[in-house]
């Protein structure tokens, strides 16, 4: 079996002191030799120079790294401008999504769905890109179904995609079952798993009630159990995703991608668990 790839997101910070602690966490996760980090890009182009500036700190420290890409309120000439200036850093690789409506924002610009913006990509620069798309092995939440989400997913693929980062979830059976249903609609690209450590048990209900992914009754009634001792959470939390992590690779996960947010400890130490 293949050695599998891990790699690790990070979001650009707002501040001079976030900047700062991320080029320290940065620093720390680079000895775990990551096969690449990957940069989050805000609602609407939020976090755009943000993205970009972060991306290229990545790699003049001698990383590779992927800047995401939305596509939600841009335009073809606004996404060919960000494509053009991606090349000229000579970044080779991104992470293309449709994106979310910043408040407030009414028009959805020249994009609807991911899927145009990796057609987009593929005829302005070719194979320059290695594109990675979204996965939602718990089904997206604004889907209209299971069968027209895994639609939605072969079109961004057949578009031209390289490759597949999952949202993240605590039930590989939902990532088992969204692999082998999408081998069977042919798409055999490779679909890493997403990953986010528990540390934290008010901010993961919080983002998993906005993305939709599910958290086990038993692991979210352990968690509430243990109140405000975070030693605890993250002792149990650790367990539990790496006993997950394990599991995926077992199963033939052909990679992990780690939700940091921005922190060192809890990714170093489910790394450190599985290699």
């Amino acid at each position: 079996m293949p050695t599998p790839n891990f790699s690790i997101e990070f979001f650009p910070p707002k501040t001079v002191e976030g900047a700062e602690k991320l080029r320290l966490t940065r620093q720390k996760l680079s000895e775990l030799h990551p096969k690449y980090f990957s940069v989050t890009f805000g609602a609407g182009g939020s976090t755009q120079s943000g993205t970009l500036s972060t991306v290229l700190e990545i790699l003049a420290a001698g990383e590779d790294a992927a800047p995401h890409l939305s596509c939600v309120g841009g335009t073809r000439e606004s996404i060919r401008a960000i494509l053009n200036e991606f090349k000229s850093h000579g970044i080779k690789r991104l992470v293309a999504l449709r994106g979310d409506l910043p408040s407030g924002y009414g028009a959805s610009g020249e994009f609807r769905y991911a899927n145009e913006l990796v057609e987009f990509i593929r005829a302005e620069t070719g194979d320059w890109f290695h594109i990675e798309v979204a996965a939602y092995p718990e089904v997206h939440p604004q889907a209209r179904s299971p069968q027209d989400d895994l639609q939605n997913f072969a079109r961004k693929v057949r578009a031209g995609a390289n490759s597949a980062i999952t949202q993240y979830f605590y039930n590989a059976d939902a990532y088992f079952q969204f692999v082998e249903q999408s081998r069977k609609l042919g798409l055999d690209l490779p679909i890493v798993a997403g990953i986010m450590p528990i540390t934290n048990y008010t901010q993961l209900m919080r983002f998993s009630d906005m993305c939709g992914a599910e958290i086990p009754r038993w692991v979210r009634l352990k968690l509430a159990s243990y109140g405000d001792d975070s030693a605890s959470i993250k002792a149990f939390g650790l367990d539990v995703v790496t006993q997950l992590c394990e599991r995926l690779l077992a199963g033939g996960a052909p990679g992990l991608h780690f939700y940091s947010m921005n922190q060192a400890q809890a990714t170093t130490a489910l790394w450190q668990r599985l290699v």
